[in-house]
């Protein structure tokens, strides 16, 4: 047996360095990348995702908001996976994901079965792109094809994470920006806000929202009620893991009920809010409008917005490794620095 495991990953081996030598002259992804390596990849993190959303629905959220996390900082590379080690240090602890992003677990045990059945094969970089899509169509969301073969970092940005990750409270000049220097535009902006139709958040991160509302909102009823909702869930101090949904409509379905949302002012984020209430030019308004209106398009827009976001930066060919561990660089890779 363990001749024959030996050949196996051989011819693996091999597989993967032709594989790598056509992406150093291409520099791309490809559909069905792990077609003869590894034919059941997608399979089996599909259905590790499944399990997982099954036992805690709120996973799926947790699932996307890892890739994206992991995308805005240096590219989809996994390096949001890594954990302190040696002169690493995790991007777990930047303000944007400290006590937030989660299923970290879910992605080791894919990534352990993985290696069971394809070693050194399938990047964590890659599972999360696809465990991302998986999530959003469990819960109602469109499915779309993953673009593969990435590769995984062996470095992290704390700096970056901190820098690059958009905050709940950011303005619409500072969303903006912080896409544009991903090579994202509005409509990818407007679109991938739209992830946030699932999930929930902690206190802190929507209590500046709830106590800092404009005056010239207070004679709306809608407004204040809403807000009463909130200031019940997150007071002015203390109770700062309190979570609330991020859409209080359809809080476990990925739909566009986001966008009814914030037109409504009942977005729970303040980064949420903005896309209405300072878009002075109204495009981005026009985009709301559209996608709250029309289901099927926002759909289309989402899935098209993730691939060209799942594509930032990535690593290829010879660049960065394929991890053992998600956790942690690969112990050659660490000797040779």
């Amino acid at each position: 047996m363990e001749i024959i495991r030996a050949s196996f990953i051989l011819v693996v081996f091999v597989l993967n360095m032709v594989r790598i030598t056509l992406s150093v002259e291409n520099e791309v992804l490809y559909l069905d990348y792990y077609k003869e390596t590894c034919p059941l990849a997608e399979e089996i993190v599909s259905r590790n995702v499944e399990i997982a959303v099954l036992k805690d629905p709120r996973m799926a959220a947790s699932l996307l908001r890892l890739h994206f996390h992991d995308c805005f900082v240096m590219g989809c590379d996994a390096s949001i996976l890594l954990d302190n080690h040696g002169d690493i240090i995790s991007e777990k602890q930047a303000g944007p994901n400290l006590n937030s992003v989660r299923g970290f677990k879910v992605i080791d045990e894919i990534k352990y079965i993985l290696e069971e059945a394809c070693p050194l094969t399938v990047s964590c970089a890659d599972i999360l792109a696809i465990a991302a899509r998986d999530a959003v169509a469990l819960r109602g969301g469109p499915r779309w094809k993953v673009w593969l073969g990435r590769r995984d970092s062996m470095k992290a940005s704390l700096d970056g994470a901190n820098q690059f990750i958009p905050a709940p409270n950011s303005s619409l000049e500072t969303l903006i920006s912080n896409f544009n220097e991903q090579g994202l535009d509005i409509e990818d902006l407007v679109a991938l806000s739209g992830g946030h139709t699932l999930g929930k958040a902690r206190c802190v991160s929507f209590r500046q929202r709830v106590y800092d509302i404009e005056e010239k909102r207070d004679k709306y009823k809608r407004y204040r009620t809403f807000r009463r909702i909130l200031r019940s869930i997150c007071p002015d101090s203390g109770r700062d893991d309190a979570i609330a949904p991020l859409d209080f409509s359809t809080p476990a379905k990925f739909d566009n009920h986001y966008y009814i949302n914030i037109l409504e002012g009942n977005g729970l984020l303040g980064s949420d809010n903005v896309l209405v209430t300072e878009d002075h030019e109204g495009e981005i308004i026009k985009l709301v409008r559209a996608f709250a209106a029309n289901e099927e398009l926002f759909f289309s827009s989402f899935a098209k917005s993730i691939v060209k976001m799942g594509n930032i930066n990535v690593l290829t060919g010879l660049e960065g490794e394929i991890r053992k561990n998600c956790r942690f660089v690969n112990p050659y890779a660490l000797a040779r620095k």
